[in-house]
């Protein structure tokens, strides 16, 4: 009796380790896929974070808007413009045309949740057609970086821009989370 629960023990361990063996040598004898290309690896940075921004831009409710956690803080429209109009930092240098003069635009430009989410679908978009336009060559291609004044590549301007939204979704995910909402990526897949 006192093997029993040793001997159960024993060809349970067996018996998932099969499948994880099976796994293993499954991976042996598939070829291994080659890297992306530089400039797709950018752009797959570049689109999940807008497309995590855009869900936030279209979800979060119109009413909710002008919310601040602080009144020091941006409103979440704001951070959302924002986001949106740095993006023009990386788009104009890259396209040989002035950053732009602001941040981004103003809160007062928009009258309503339908224009704001035009508007970062617009920004994000028109990086998405820079990076694909550039190639990979063009990833390598120094640019001025507008607001240090010193050249980088195209690749590394974008990654720190990608790196910026990706700064203010997180910021984002607190005002949903102080306005008792759930933020779109936290939601359990369907």
């Amino acid at each position: 009796m006192t093997k029993s629960p040793f001997l159960a023990a024993a060809l349970l361990a067996a018996a998932l380790a099969v499948p994880a063996q099976a796994q293993d040598a499954m991976k042996k004898d598939v070829a291994v896929k080659p890297a992306d290309s530089p400039s797709k690896v950018v752009l797959d940075s570049w689109n999940d974070v807008s497309r995590k921004l855009i869900a936030m831009a279209e979800d979060f409710p119109e009413d909710k808007y002008d919310f601040k956690p602080t009144p020091a803080q941006r409103s979440f429209a704001e951070q959302l413009l924002h986001a949106a109009g740095s993006t023009y930092y990386f788009v104009n240098p890259v396209k040989g045309e002035k950053p732009p003069a602001d941040e981004g635009p103003k809160r007062d430009q928009f009258k309503s949740k339908a224009e704001i989410v035009t508007y970062v679908k617009k920004a994000f978009a028109d990086g998405a057609a820079v990076i694909q336009s550039k190639g990979d060559k063009g990833m390598s291609e120094l640019i001025v970086e507008p607001f240090s004044h010193q050249q980088v590549r195209i690749s590394d301007l974008a990654y720190g821009f990608i790196e910026h939204s990706g700064e203010h979704y997180g910021q984002l995910v607190v005002y949903y989370r102080l306005s008792g909402l759930v933020p779109p990526e936290s939601r359990p897949k369907k």
